[in-house]
């Protein structure tokens, strides 16, 4: 009797139910579930804290300005998230996810296309705007070949060192572009304007890369042009990025109701608040938007695209309307160049 009874306590053989294999924890299956929670949301993390701030409008702080250059590919975490979530079956998660996906589709759709209507006034000129940042001037010979090919009425060229301003001397005829405005410097700082029309000195704005201005005179219309390059959202750069982009604001509000291009290499995109600023304050518009190439990627050019971040831009104000934009490949530079089609209203 005692040996039956020692036998009927053995451990594992299921007459306690505090004992035997239960004890060994969770089964697979639940660890599954729980390492797919922790997975989703730490997947979440980042793009949860970027699309807020987008919707904050706020750059915040590093890594922030430089994740919101990316910000359509934010969806790709979000959405493995959701896949997690829905696998794991966990709502809160899933809430999480399609809250993000739907915030970050939200920003990234590409709209203002053919909602603008054209200034009321008739047409009286047709201006063809080219800005392309030559890195360090290693793609001046492709720029001097499109410009033989567009032949565009305003030229921006950023990243145009000393060699650079020489090749546009000697290889730019003056009968095709006769005025210019030139700051001529080493490595990235060198900046320039070429234009079919006559050009009168402005107060451009000061910067560590040149940003000159100028006022160009388009079929009796004085119209005020700006080159942009400031600094890029580099960590050790960031607060003198704002400052830049900060002076570009305010140089696009000293514009006035006037006809007003601003162009260049803005070293942000469409998702940064203090590029906004800028067409805020000044009344402008994006060219790319209004002409349906939204977010087109312009750097880095070696990407296949859609990678890639649209940093180039053409402002204009609203005595503009937009025919064409497209996106040109330079040999020898990470950008693309910008080539808008415009029209210059008579809105006075």
């Amino acid at each position: 009797m005692d040996q039956e009874t020692q036998e009927t306590q053995e451990p594992g053989d299921g007459s306690n139910p505090a004992a035997g294999p239960y004890d060994a924890g969770p089964g697979p299956a639940v660890g599954r579930r729980r390492g797919g929670a922790w997975f989703a949301g730490l997947l979440l993390i980042v793009p949860t804290v970027v699309v807020a701030c987008r919707a904050a409008d706020t750059d915040a702080v590093t890594p922030v300005p430089q994740l919101l250059a990316f910000l359509p590919w934010l969806l790709v975490p979000a959405g493995v998230a959701l896949l997690a979530a829905l696998a794991g079956r966990h709502r809160v998660l899933i809430a999480w996810a399609v809250a993000v996906l739907a915030m970050t589709g939200w920003f990234v759709r590409p709209y203002d296309v053919g909602l603008t209507e054209k200034p009321p006034g008739p047409a009286v000129a047709r201006v063809d705007v080219l800005t392309a940042n030559l890195e360090f001037g290693a793609a001046t010979d492709a720029l001097l070949a499109t410009l033989a090919r567009e032949r565009p009425g305003l030229v921006f060229v950023q990243e145009c060192t000393a060699a650079c301003s020489d090749a546009l001397a000697a290889g730019v005829s003056r009968a095709d572009y006769p005025y210019r405005h030139v700051v001529e410097a080493g490595g990235a700082a060198g900046s320039a304007i070429l234009s079919r029309y006559p050009l009168a000195p402005a107060a451009g704005v000061r910067s560590v890369l040149a940003m000159p201005a100028a006022t160009a005179d388009i079929a009796g219309r004085s119209v005020d042009l700006q080159l942009a390059h400031p600094l890029p959202p580099v960590p050790e750069a960031l607060a003198d990025w704002r400052r830049e982009l900060g002076l570009l604001r305010d140089r696009a509000a000293a514009t006035g109701d006037g006809p007003a291009v601003v162009a260049g290499d803005f070293n942000a995109t469409q998702d940064h608040a203090a590029f906004r600023g800028i067409l805020r304050a000044g009344g402008l518009r994006d060219s790319t938007r209004l002409a349906g190439a939204s977010r087109t990627p312009s750097w880095p050019a070696g990407l296949p695209r859609p990678l890639g971040a649209q940093i180039d831009h053409v402002l204009v104000s609203e005595d503009f309307s937009v025919r064409s934009a497209r996106f040109l490949d330079l040999g020898g530079t990470d950008h693309r160049a910008l080539l808008v089609a415009l029209e210059l209203h008579d809105v006075r």
